[in-house]
């Protein structure tokens, strides 16, 4: 079996030129099959399909099948005018029309009759509409989830102008259907013409009339042959072949002027030789489509052209048919590369689309793990944008595996989210009912019990989860507001002697001058060694007066950090460090418990919202392209921007955890 896509010679070989010039049938029917499977193709882009992310339209060499079997030899080739198609709305280009001036527009183009030639127009403005449409849709959204909505609960609005676009384009389809239904009627009567033309050739050969006034009856019925353009492809050879045969019995039968067929013949030999320096000059020709289609041209005028001398016409057959194979040998090197790499790409997609089915949802039971399984989602949607087409009869299954795939994991993800949205309202209630109980305690003088009970509800509250962040603030300050309230009253109860606060002012100003003393001849590990002895020194010391506090810890700072800047801590272990310094002073003070869990609290906050700047920037960067004039650069942006975010992250749970060890210590 012939492989789908191998180019046959453009004629047999065995055949005198001068008996038939063949073209194998099947190759004149796939140029036809070619031509309308690409504006098929195009055709059935349909409006969801332009919305979502999907895959480009497939290319020429895409749409070609297992029935294109040779190289077409077109008799019908596309028209000059769609090439040159009218200008849009006085010379202003689709892109720079609005959707309201694209559907009036396109409603102008389908009234009209001359539906061939705007083809092209209202592909454009259809493709320029839908990038309006999606762009304002994509406004939408931002707009949507800016104000705090969700993304699973955004619906696009209806728009009118858009289905009104629709009937327009349904109306242009029907009445292309029309012209190609007259097109064909028009091809069966040139077939029925030429068959006319056929028989009064048989009736010229056998005529008995002057030989002048015959030969230029041959003349008048080859120029009406010429002029009869497309008939049905099924006809094509056996109409040739049989004008052929009674052609050459006219020169070989009727016994013509010497003189006259020898200028025929002279001037039938000139014409065909510009055309074999035509061909020949096609093996050195870029482009590799070109060539092919120049090569049909030619072909068609070597048929339109007559016989040569008997003594010629295999030396100038022969140059012509291997000129010609150069080419076809080109063109199938050309669809056989295209075809390794759709086959290629399929396999790599493949793969995509198993690993995407392979992912256990059941599995996945927390925010962490849905983040990590989405990056890897991401990951391999966009290495599905680097691939290529797939074969014509997979592309569109393998796509609409993948799209499936996905569908269901997202679908999965946003059910998820919905269920834990549900668990946020009952941590709501059970916050809601903590507050009522610190706010019964608030006024309680009976401090030892009264506190008891306090250390319990906040310990109670810490293992209570998240709840909406409409609500976290409110109810965080409504519990903590009540918890202050009472440790404020024992504080002012207990209040020591202000005595104390000046023999720690004296010691934290010694210790400040022991940091500036500190010998710089150490070593790096000895000098970080000294400053945590005297920043745990300094934690260690009690409060000192009010007045004095911001002077002080000022001025322990600056020296600190100038230890640390000589010994090039880094930025974030020195943040670090000044945060175990505070939280071990607090941990020390009065309401210690109450205090670290307010930081706590503060720093889950902290940590929800970072948390939810990495998945916005990582979601948007799935719409840029790298590509694009401008998207390299914002990609770059973003990716330093994800990578700060992380960093600040990992602090975040540091002190966290820092926190959670003192306050295990505590118990």
């Amino acid at each position: 079996m012939n492989d789908p896509l191998e180019i046959k010679p453009v004629v047999d070989s065995s055949i005198e030129e001068n008996k038939s010039l063949e073209t194998p049938t099947n190759a004149v029917e796939s140029d036809l099959a070619q031509v309308e499977a690409v504006q098929a193709v195009v055709e059935a882009i349909s409006v969801e399909e332009i919305l979502p992310p999907l895959e480009p339209l497939p290319i020429v060499g895409e749409v070609l099948s297992e029935e294109t079997s040779a190289i077409p030899l077109v008799e019908a080739s596309i028209p000059k005018e769609e090439v040159e198609a009218s200008p849009v709305v006085e010379g202003v280009s689709p892109d720079r029309l609005s959707p309201v001036e694209l559907v009036e527009r396109l409603s102008v183009l389908v009234q009209g009759d001359a539906i061939e030639n705007v083809r092209k127009e209202v592909d454009q403005i259809k493709l320029s509409f839908y990038k309006i449409r999606k762009s304002f849709v994509d406004k939408l959204r931002k707009n949507f989830l800016a104000e705090g909505g969700q993304e699973v609960d955004f619906l696009a609005p209806i728009d009118e102008l858009e289905e009104r676009l629709k009937v327009f384009l349904q109306t242009f389809k029907e009445k292309k259907a029309v012209l190609k239904a007259e097109d064909e009627k028009n091809k069966e009567k040139n077939l029925e013409a030429k068959k006319g033309i056929i028989e009064q050739l048989k009736n010229l050969i056998e005529s008995q009339d002057d030989f002048y006034k015959v030969h230029q009856e041959f003349r008048r019925l080859q120029q009406v042959w010429k002029d009869i353009k497309h008939i049905p492809q099924a006809s094509v050879n056996d109409i040739w072949k049989e004008y052929q045969l009674h052609t050459e019995k006219f020169y070989d039968l009727l016994k013509i002027n010497n003189e006259m067929r020898d200028y025929d013949f002279r001037k039938n030999l000139e014409l065909k030789l510009v055309l074999c320096d035509n061909v020949e000059k096609l093996a050195a020709e870029p482009d590799v489509m070109s060539a092919f289609y120049q090569l049909q041209k030619f072909h068609q005028d070597w048929r339109e052209i007559g016989p040569v001398s008997r003594e010629l016409r295999d030396e100038i057959w022969d140059r012509f048919k291997n000129a010609s194979t150069v080419v076809n040998k080109r063109h199938q090197d050309h669809f056989d590369v295209l075809r390794d790499a759709e086959q290629k790409n399929l396999e790599e997609k493949t793969l995509i689309c198993e690993e995407l089915e392979g992912i256990d949802c059941t599995a996945l039971l927390a925010f962490r793990a849905w983040e990590e399984k989405s990056k890897r989602v991401f990951a391999l949607q966009e290495q599905w944008k680097h691939f290529g087409f797939a074969p014509k009869k997979q592309n569109i299954k393998i796509f609409e595996r993948y799209r499936s795939a996905c569908d269901v994991f997202f679908q999965k993800k946003s059910d998820f989210f919905k269920h834990i949205k549900q668990d946020m309202d009952v941590n709501l209630e059970k916050k809601k009912e903590l507050c009522e109980k610190v706010e019964a305690f608030k006024d309680s003088e009976n401090w030892k019990e009264a506190s008891e009970q306090f250390v319990a509800l906040q310990r109670e509250w810490k293992t209570i989860g998240a709840v909406s962040r409409k609500y976290s603030d409110s109810v965080w300050k409504r519990f903590i507001g009540a918890c202050d309230h009472f440790f404020e009253r024992k504080n002012t109860h207990f209040a020591s002697q202000k005595g104390e606060e000046q023999e720690n002012m004296i010691l934290k100003k010694d210790i400040i001058e022991k940091v500036k003393a500190l010998d710089t001849s150490l070593n790096a590990n000895q000098a970080i060694a000294e400053l945590k002895q005297m920043m745990s020194q300094w934690n260690a010391v009690g409060f000192v007066p009010f007045k004095e506090k911001d002077k002080l810890y000022k001025e322990y700072k600056e020296a600190v950090d100038s230890h640390f800047d000589r010994l090039k801590v880094d930025e974030s272990e020195r943040r670090l460090q000044s945060f175990r310094s505070n939280i071990n002073a607090v941990a020390g003070g009065e309401r210690s418990q109450n205090k670290l869990l307010g930081e706590r609290e503060r720093l889950m906050r902290t940590h929800d919202h970072l948390k939810g700047d990495i998945q916005t920037y990582e979601n948007n960067m799935g719409f840029l392209s790298v590509s694009s004039k401008d998207g390299g650069g914002l990609v770059k942006e973003m990716t330093r921007k994800i990578d700060n975010l992380k960093s600040e992250l990992d602090l975040i749970v540091k002190k966290i955890d820092m926190i959670d060890n003192n306050l295990d210590q505590e118990k």
